[in-house]
């Protein structure tokens, strides 16, 4: 067993109850109608969606979808990954072909091919921090941080230990190119707003 499979194998087996406790006790509260909530490093978290996020959030989905069909997209849906006490509900997800839920009925990080998370103000150094070492544990091919703020996007790719070797950076209204990755097509960030 290599160093990273014994480190998400002790990850996988200290959380998860504990994240499910987390969660658990998150459904029965209170939360506002239109929060995104998620567990990183052991700290909940709850965002407002704004418009700009939505429409980036949407447009990268749109675009996915000339290669991905509906079914392997996912947003805003909880994954568990390596670390302490991570379980993300990213902006946009794209699973593997072969994905399959757990008998638990939630989805592997295993089996996630790309990530893309819209900066927000708030958790900004999550996305940036913890998120992408957690991504990058996971192995996840392809992480793309679109920065409203900053007016580009950043990629990550080639994961090697807790962090990647190459990033990209393209200003909003440049294209996006994945073709030499695992998503093999190229986005566009022309309508891509900013805040």
């Amino acid at each position: 067993m290599t160093v990273l499979e014994d480190r998400i194998a002790m990850a996988e087996s200290d959380n998860t109850s504990t994240l499910d406790e987390m969660f658990e006790r998150l459904e029965k509260m209170p939360v506002p109608e239109g929060y995104k909530v998620e567990i990183v490093e052991g700290t909940v978290f709850m965002s407002p969606q704004r418009d700009t996020r939505w429409e980036i959030i949407l447009d990268i989905v749109e675009q996915l979808r000339t290669k991905y069909p509906r079914k392997r997209l996912k947003s805003d849906v909880r994954i568990d990954y390596p670390g302490h006490l991570n379980g993300f509900a990213t902006d946009v997800t794209a699973m593997a072909e072969s994905a399959a839920k757990t008998q638990e009925g939630r989805w592997r990080f295993e089996d996630v091919e790309f990530v893309a998370e819209v900066i927000s103000k708030g958790t900004a150094a999550n996305d940036y921090g913890p998120k992408k070492t957690a991504y990058a544990l996971a192995e996840v091919s392809v992480y793309v941080i679109a920065d409203p703020y900053q007016g580009r996007c950043h990629t990550y790719t080639h994961p090697k230990g807790d962090d990647y070797t190459t990033e990209t950076k393209v200003a909003f209204g440049d294209d996006l190119d994945l073709t030499g990755t695992v998503v093999d097509l190229t986005l566009k960030t022309d309508d891509f707003p900013r805040d």
